[in-house]
């Protein structure tokens, strides 16, 4: 494993290609890089300066005194490889590299160097960040080898000196966008560790530096911008290991969009994209999507602050001297999904006690103005933190001059540094900068942005439930050899569409089972099937060729006679051929009619990045129109399937309305895990599975697999 360490914490840096000239990046990354108080040693390379910006040129990394932790490497690409060859062949232990020109452009030289680089990255076992960033900045050793405006500024310190804990981590694929965070952090007193920006990641990638940073210990929190996963195995093992050490994650993720990735043969292949997946493993490790850099920062001020104490639910106590201010924050809480309750009579008395007439201690509390002159928040809030109906506080206030809270400073600070809950500070008006560092040294995330402070609250509340979830769940994976090689051999003579009749035979291994029945040839096979049947039957073309069978006229249900039956049989062969003349027949099945219930969709669908994962959505034959569907990984365990129904926005259907009965739940969660089983053991063979519609019986009264259909990989 290459040395992280050297390129984040080196003692000695060598800056190839460093110049005199400030107002090009070889000259602005060394100014940089000189304007703070860095204690290690730096050495600029330049085959044309004797002196570069005060200090001693080399003319070659082979030529400083002394061995080189990390070169900072900003000179033209086709010079690169010669370079980091040169770099490794001196010792030097890593690089980072500003300079572009490689796969970004799309060309395929730009893609070999790439490729090169990385090649190079091995035969040293060197670490190499980038190339095409901005560099990095390890804020409390002062190094900064980059050329971002964000950091060069000297007046202010490049993380609050007074914090000790709390710190958060910025890595971005794209060099502005950490930066980018970092400049919007800091002038809030958000404490950053470092800055890092990996540009196209030949050999380090984004979840390398995370990794990295969690055994380091320094941060506690992480924003993240990220393009895409190059290593999912390396995603998976560092997200897990992030939300088990309680250090969240915060990210924004670009390129959403599903166009282009729609499939064919089946409702889920319509219905996931490269998104959904990525969505569904953020949701399985605790990760936080944010929208923009001001919501990401502010999220990660409450995890900063308050990280080791998380709210134990989502009930929120709101205080303010402004009724106004403070509805519009309980409105606000409520949108989100927060509750508001009404104060317990022991916490309201006491602030009764305190307060005029015209003024409510019910929640939100309005102490009116007024009284907050003679308690003061930090009193009021602590009253309210006491109370047993809450699991948070947000104080409302005007925080436009400092000096209002002068006579509270000290208590503020005890009672952040005492309190069980975390206790959130927002301002109904522009702050002053001594408004936002006086609550930041008391403890307190502070906001500008109501939304923002609910969504914390939120965010936080949610991470902590999934965490104490995720901590508690056993190992869902299991293995059965015997099992598997039935699956896999009745898979090896099939290539892409199998039908429902073949489906059914094959999960049934995983004993889900796809509604009984019979494969008729004819219509004298049809009519003795559908005798060992009790009740009406329905009859299905099957081909291979035809996975929407009720396009084409291939589906009739409830069936009773003998003679309804053989027409049927002809009816179906007639119209399959009519409408897909050249199609393979197999049959016609003959099924038993499934009784009522709600129906829903499940289905598997192998992505590209992470490879297989379920869907579960209402179903039937508007399944692609109503679009309401969670997306998981595979495998899972029956909470995470119950969660997933629960997060559905008809969720409250499966709990019976307008005089429906409660529906069976359990089972069509238990139908979940089966099927993500499958899904997880075969996702080298198996492409896609559409379970629609799954019939959902009342409660006690299990699931109806009504159709279903496997689409395999090409040469299985």
């Amino acid at each position: 494993m290459p040395d992280i360490n050297a390129l984040l914490n080196p003692t000695t840096v060598a800056v190839v290609g460093a110049s005199n000239n400030k107002s090009i990046i070889r000259g602005r990354a060394m100014e940089v890089l000189l304007s703070h108080p860095f204690k290690g040693r730096i050495y600029p390379i330049s085959r044309s300066a004797q002196k570069i910006q005060g200090l001693k040129a080399f003319s070659s990394v082979e030529l400083v005194p002394e061995q080189i932790d990390l070169a900072l490497i900003i000179i033209p690409a086709e010079f690169i490889l010669e370079e980091l060859e040169r770099c490794g062949n001196s010792g030097v232990k890593a690089a980072q590299i500003i300079t572009s020109g490689f796969a970004e452009g799309g060309g395929r030289k730009g893609k070999k160097l790439q490729l090169k680089i990385s090649e190079i990255a091995n035969k040293f076992d060197m670490a190499i960040s980038g190339p095409n960033s901005e560099g990095f900045a390890n804020t409390l050793k002062f190094l900064c080898p980059t050329f971002s405006p964000a950091v060069a500024e000297t007046s202010n310190s490049l993380t609050p000196e007074y914090r000790k804990s709390g710190f958060v981590a910025a890595i971005a694929q794209s060099g502005g966008a950490g930066f980018g965070l970092y400049d919007q952090g800091r002038p809030n007193e958000l404490p950053f560790s470092y800055v890092i920006t990996t540009g196209n990641e030949a050999a380090l990638e984004t979840f390398h530096f995370v990794d990295y940073l969690l055994d380091e210990g320094k941060t506690d929190a992480f924003l993240l911008f990220l393009e895409d996963v190059k290593t999912p195995a390396l995603f998976e093992q560092t997200a897990e290991k992030a939300l088990r050490a309680g250090k969240p994650i915060i990210l924004t993720k670009i390129g959403k969009s599903e166009a282009g990735r729609r499939a064919a043969q089946s409702h889920t292949g319509a219905m996931t994209g490269t998104y959904d997946a990525y969505k569904a493993m953020f949701q399985r490790y605790g990760i936080i999507e944010g929208k923009d850099r001001e919501e990401m920062c502010d999220i990660a001020a409450g995890f900063s602050h308050f990280g080791s104490r998380l709210p134990l639910g989502k009930r929120v106590g709101i205080c303010s001297g402004s009724g106004g201010s403070a509805g519009w924050m309980a409105e606000t809480c409520t949108a989100i999904g927060l509750e508001v309750p009404l104060l317990d009579d022991a916490t309201r008395n006491k602030i009764d006690s305190h307060l005029p007439h015209y003024a409510t201690s019910q929640n939100p509390v309005d102490a009116t103005a007024g009284s907050i002159r003679k308690i003061g928040y930090s009193v009021l809030g602590e009253w309210v933190s006491r109370s047993p109906v809450v699991d948070s506080i947000i104080i409302v206030t005007s925080a436009r001059h400092a000096h209002s809270f002068s006579g509270e400073v000290d208590h503020l600070a005890r009672i952040a540094r005492e309190a069980k809950k975390p206790i959130m500070m927002c301002t109904y008006t522009s702050p002053s900068p001594e408004s936002t560092l006086m609550f930041n040294k008391a403890g307190y995330p502070f906001f500008t942005n109501m939304p923002n402070c609910a969504r914390t609250v939120r965010e936080m509340a949610d991470y902590k439930i999934l965490r104490d979830a995720f901590l508690k769940v056993p190992e869902i994976r299991t293995s059965n050899p015997a099992r598997e090689q039935a699956v896999r051999k009745a898979c090896a003579n099939q290539c892409g569409v199998l039908t429902e009749y073949e489906t059914g035979k094959i999960l049934g291994h995983y004993d889900i089972n796809l509604g009984g029945g019979g494969l008729a040839k004819s219509a004298e096979d049809a009519i003795a099937i559908a005798k060992e049947i009790a009740g009406p039957v329905a009859l299905k073309v099957q081909s291979p060729n035809i996975p929407h069978k009720s396009d084409v006229g291939g589906v009739i249900l409830n069936l009773e006679t003998q003679t309804e039956i053989k027409d049927s049989f002809s009816k179906i062969l007639s119209s399959a051929k009519q409408h897909c003349p050249s199609a393979d027949l197999d049959g016609v099945l003959v099924k038993p009619m499934a009784k009522d219930g709600v129906e829903f969709i499940l289905g598997l669908k192998h992505d590209d990045v992470f490879g297989m994962m379920m869907l579960v959505g209402l179903g039937g034959v508007f399944v692609e129109v109503l679009q309401d569907r969670v997306v998981l990984p595979t495998p899972i365990s029956i909470d995470e399937g119950l969660r997933a129904l629960s997060q559905l926005k008809g969720s409250a259907i499966l709990d019976g309305v307008r005089g429906r009965p409660t529906a069976d739940k359990i089972a069509l969660a238990e139908l979940m895990v089966k099927l993500s089983h499958f899904g997880s053991d075969f996702s080298d063979i198996i492409a896609e599975i559409d379970l629609n519609p799954v019939i959902v019986h009342e409660e006690g009264h299990g699931v109806t697999i009504v159709d279903g259909l496997i689409v395999t990989f090409s040469g299985n």
